[in-house]
């Protein structure tokens, strides 16, 4: 990248159109709750990702694929409005696109239901094109896609030698053939705690977490809400970035604004902790709005 050019982030990930519904609170098991409202959104978590670190001034090139219906072209006409490059995003006939259910409940949490749709059909084939990587700073993954899409991506941009940052959500047990490609592994307080084994409650056990993942992969990062983030990298001393303190709105997508804010800062070849803070900042306003 030359100081004029714009940093370059792929996105290999998943794309659903979401349903966001605001209600007192979530329903327990046979329960029926009367919700306020409700909105769809553009979604899942490769798309949230690839739009953040377009918004935080990155060109993104998107994989993913959506179904030949209203949900998949609403999809991809709000990558391109983001100014993402969707011409990797493959139209499946015959299945439906991914989507989302996600009930925000007065506190601002959430909780939601994802469909995989036409992301269980993504193609890896693709991934071999030099085209790709030509100029890229860093690969971005998550979990809503199978794992053989995730191997095929990270291997081809090892091979590329493309950075590859992993956000391990959601929660699933990573293959040491795929963790060893992982350069970055990003995960919340349950995810750490899922892969760890360790609780993680504030800003002290989420740098434990870690130091101890840090082991499997070199860098790794742990966002924990309120407490703030913990940052490791292997054979360095942690990074520890305050939370800001802003009003709760919802926390739905800070994880991915989080996510692609961070990729589009790494690929401009910012340092470790400017990352993190642009990170923070950006998602702090996420929650906030």
């Amino acid at each position: 990248m030359t100081a004029s050019s714009r940093p370059v982030v792929v996105v290999v990930g998943s794309l659903h159109y979401d349903i966001m519904v605001d209600a007192p609170d979530r329903p327990r098991k046979g329960e029926t709750v009367t919700g306020f409202g409700w909105r769809p959104k553009f979604g899942g978590k490769g798309g949230n990702q690839a739009v953040a670190a377009a918004r935080a001034g990155a060109d993104v090139r998107m994989v993913g694929a959506v179904g030949d219906d209203d949900f998949g072209r609403f999809l991809l006409s709000n990558l391109t409005t983001a100014g993402i490059d969707a011409s990797r995003v493959a139209r499946i006939d015959g299945l439906g696109s991914g989507m989302s259910v996600a009930i925000t409940d007065s506190s601002g949490d959430y909780g939601a239901v994802i469909v995989a749709g036409a992301n269980a059909a993504a193609d890896p084939q693709g991934l071999a094109d030099p085209t790709l990587w030509r100029d890229a700073g860093v690969l971005v993954l998550q979990n809503e896609l199978p794992d053989a899409i995730n191997l095929a991506a990270a291997k081809a941009a090892r091979l590329a030698g493309v950075p590859v940052c992993l956000n391990a959500a959601p929660y699933r047990p990573l293959a040491d053939e795929f963790i060893v490609l992982v350069d970055i592994l990003m995960v919340n307080a349950i995810e750490a705690e899922q892969i760890s084994g360790s609780p993680v409650g504030d800003i002290a056990s989420a740098v434990a977490a870690a130091t101890q993942l840090s082991s499997r992969c070199g860098t790794v990062v742990v966002t924990a809400g309120g407490d703030g983030v913990a940052g490791m990298r292997r054979g360095h001393d942690p990074v520890m970035v305050p939370a800001l303190p802003v009003q709760l709105i919802s926390t739905h997508g800070a994880g991915d604004v989080f996510a692609g804010t961070f990729a589009a800062a790494l690929a401009r070849g910012h340092a470790f902790a400017q990352c993190l803070e642009a990170a923070n900042q950006a998602a702090a306003v996420h929650v906030s709005t």
